[in-house]
């Protein structure tokens, strides 16, 4: 939808576009506040400065609504085709280890392994897991709500784009009459 659509929504409408890119209240709540927005680079200032503050129950929220990586989200809902298009194909090989790393981060931090996924190979992937299971609880914790933020603010540009002026219209001259 254009921006202009967005800012003209009622408010619940506008809660239910942008609860899709994360689904934590306080922050779904800020954003439709912001209306109307100049352009969508407000829209995204606007929703990454109300990302700052997320704490652990807020990310622990949102991560109930993501799948593991690796797995399809299922569903026609708006968060699960947008999950479907931002995670890679991976060959078999990759995909056992990264199923294999989920097991093993769930075990040692006690929810879903999270990345942005959009834009990164299932290789890259792996090598992201890989790298922060030797992260402590804290640091983690940090990780995981910085790619819930960029997850979040991705599908906030995906979803609302920017509004299209009208095109100028030039008066039409020639067929003006002159006056004598």
């Amino acid at each position: 939808m254009d921006l202009a659509t967005f800012n003209s929504l009622p408010a619940a409408d506008a809660a239910e576009t942008v609860r899709p890119c994360a689904d934590i209240g306080s922050w779904v709540d800020d954003v439709v506040a912001g209306r109307p927005y100049a352009c969508r680079d407000a829209l995204l200032l606007r929703a990454m400065r109300a990302a700052a503050d997320w704490d652990a129950a807020d990310v622990d929220a949102a991560l109930a609504q993501h799948p593991r990586i690796g797995e399809r989200a299922s569903g026609d809902s708006t968060e699960a085709r947008l999950s479907r298009t931002e995670q890679p194909t991976a060959a078999e090989a990759t995909a056992l280890r990264i199923a294999e790393g989920n097991v093993a981060y769930e075990a040692r931090f006690g929810r879903i392994f999270l990345v942005r996924a959009a834009g990164r190979t299932a290789e890259e992937i792996l090598a992201n897991l890989t790298e922060r299971l030797a992260n402590d609880p804290a640091t983690e914790a940090l990780v995981t709500a910085e790619q819930l933020r960029q997850i979040a603010l991705l599908r906030l540009e995906t979803l609302v784009e920017e509004t299209i002026p009208d095109a100028a219209v030039e008066p039409d001259t020639q067929s003006a009459e002159v006056a004598p």
